[in-house]
């Protein structure tokens, strides 16, 4: 996983993949049939553990504005953990792709679009509980916030400081439907 966070799809190579797991070349066939196959399970286990905070983040009990600061926070956190490749594997992976990896792409584009999603029905949920006006564009407003995230992840990689990131989720936050 931090080999494909650190240097990508296309910038990881089967030999650094092998001697990273510690596995011969027919030992790899038969466990995941492909590099493709490990990366999809390096970005499932990426998910599942070292995205957790995402998840929690959202299913906060507070405030729907709230939960968006903390998120704000938890993204400037783990963007900048030292015991892990800068950024974020998925706002970062497979944006640009030879074609022949399309299939990478359209993976990770849907992987992207599920954070969005989940921000939506927490924008919706909003919506229901009065702390978000109604008829507010959640889908927008969900897109916009994953391009924030997205965005703190290329500048987390290139090296900014949390209380950097945190700057820039602080101007996110004047967007907020009032």
């Amino acid at each position: 996983m931090n080999l494909f966070w650190e240097q990508g799809y296309e910038g990881t190579t089967f030999d650094q993949l092998i001697t990273a797991m510690g596995i011969s070349a027919s030992s790899f066939q038969n466990s995941f049939g492909s590099k493709e196959g490990v990366y999809e399970e390096a970005t499932q286990f990426y998910l599942e553990e070292k995205r957790r905070w995402f998840a929690e983040a959202l299913s906060g009990g507070t405030g729907t504005r709230e939960t968006f600061e903390k998120l704000i926070e938890a993204t400037a956190d783990a963007f900048t953990a030292s015991c892990d490749p800068a950024g974020c594997m998925i706002s970062l992976a497979g944006t640009h792709a030879a074609p022949e990896c399309d299939r990478i792409r359209d993976m990770m584009a849907a992987k992207r679009t599920m954070s969005e999603e989940a921000m939506c029905q927490r924008l919706e949920a909003g919506i229901q509980a009065g702390d978000v006006p109604a008829g507010t564009d959640c889908a927008a407003i969900a897109a916009f916030f994953g391009t924030v995230f997205r965005g703190m992840a290329v500048q987390a990689r290139d090296g900014a400081t949390r209380e950097q990131l945190m700057k820039i989720g602080s101007l996110a936050m004047k967007a907020w439907p009032s």
